[in-house]
């Protein structure tokens, strides 16, 4: 017995399960319901995700998720809300590895600061090496000596730990304060998924990266 769905559902699961988490069971509900959806709400879905590169850029400074501008062109500079914001900390760097953990890092409302988004970590055996994150824009940023102190909020795994220990190593020289979060967040864990409440303690007592375990 054929047991497959018309090809129009079989392609749209295919295209779900390439999600996060996504099984085969989970695709299938997933699109049984987009298809019980009416006409219209399934259009502006459509509409949605066919213009969700065009309506959503990368800052222009630290590399977070921003609204695009209408017309942009090779000299317009596309700012997230926190880098466009003037009550900001200018002066304290907090670098993440991808834009998720800057909203749970927003969340725990302790963080003034500003950001920069590696787009990754060093992970050799995942083929990601130094060159394929965004170390040189963010040394760039350092050379403008307007900053104070870096925050290398780094997962707590082997790879965030590797990727903490060599910017630490080749910032050094610029002469400011890196530090890193305080332990207490669940060894081998994504920063991305820590509770507001764990990160808040995190930043607060966030150490030197060189003393390991004064507190700053």
């Amino acid at each position: 017995m054929n047991e497959k769905y018309p090809q129009a559902l079989e392609d749209l699961m295919e295209l779900l399960r390439s999600l996060p988490g996504v099984g085969r069971r989970s695709a299938e509900r997933m699109a049984m319901n987009l298809f019980a959806w009416d006409s219209s709400k399934l259009e502006v879905l459509g509409t949605t995700l066919s213009e969700l590169k065009k309506r959503v850029s990368l800052c222009s400074v630290c590399g977070n998720l921003a609204d695009s501008v209408a017309e942009q062109g090779e000299d317009v500079r596309v700012l997230c809300p926190i880098c466009s914001s003037p009550v900001r900390e200018q002066d304290v760097l907090c670098v993440v590895e991808d834009t998720p953990q800057i909203r749970t890092i927003e969340s725990s409302g302790v963080f003034r600061g500003v950001y920069h988004v590696l787009g990754g970590r060093i992970a050799p055996l995942e083929g990601k090496g130094v060159e394929s994150l965004t170390v040189d824009e963010l040394e760039k940023r350092l050379e403008s000596g307007v900053f104070r102190e870096i925050i290398l909020a780094l997962s707590p795994d082997v790879e965030g730990q590797a990727t903490a220990v060599y910017l630490a190593g080749r910032f050094k020289r610029f002469g400011l304060k890196i530090s890193r979060l305080a332990q207490g967040l669940p060894a081998g864990s994504d920063l991305s998924y820590a509770d507001p409440a764990t990160i808040a303690a995190a930043l607060s007592g966030r150490t030197s990266f060189e003393r390991g375990g004064n507190n700053e």
